[in-house]
């Protein structure tokens, strides 16, 4: 039980991580890029960081932290660790499906040694 648990706390530490960036992306394409001037970024940054929509990202990554947190509470950093490159699979599927992004056979290679090394990794 207490294995199937981490593996709980490990995925939602990934969901609420892919949803973070999923959410920032979206709201980054959405608004105009930041000004060249530096007061120009700066206001950029902080209408950025008043927006709900990003805030519920920096929500989901505390959240994430706390998960992780439990995650590592029940299982060997070693082992859990290696999981955390799920991450980079996650996002090119969701980049594909939300954004249209373009899923090369390079990057389709460079996921599957990920998926094959977190399954020699995790042994």
């Amino acid at each position: 039980m207490d294995r199937l648990l981490s593996h709980v706390y490990i995925f939602l530490t990934l969901i609420l991580g892919l949803y973070g960036q999923v959410v920032l992306k979206w709201q980054v394409d959405v608004n105009q890029p930041p000004p060249a001037d530096p007061q120009g970024k700066l206001s950029y940054l902080v209408r950025m960081l008043i927006n709900p929509w990003v805030l519920s990202s920096l929500l989901a990554a505390f959240l994430g932290m706390l998960s992780w947190m439990l995650a590592l509470s029940r299982t060997e950093l070693s082992y859990a660790y290696p999981f955390t490159s799920l991450s980079f699979v996650l996002i090119l599927v969701a980049s594909a499906l939300i954004f249209g992004e373009p899923v090369t056979v390079t990057k389709l290679a460079g996921m599957l040694l990920i998926v094959a090394g977190i399954l020699v990794g995790s042994r």
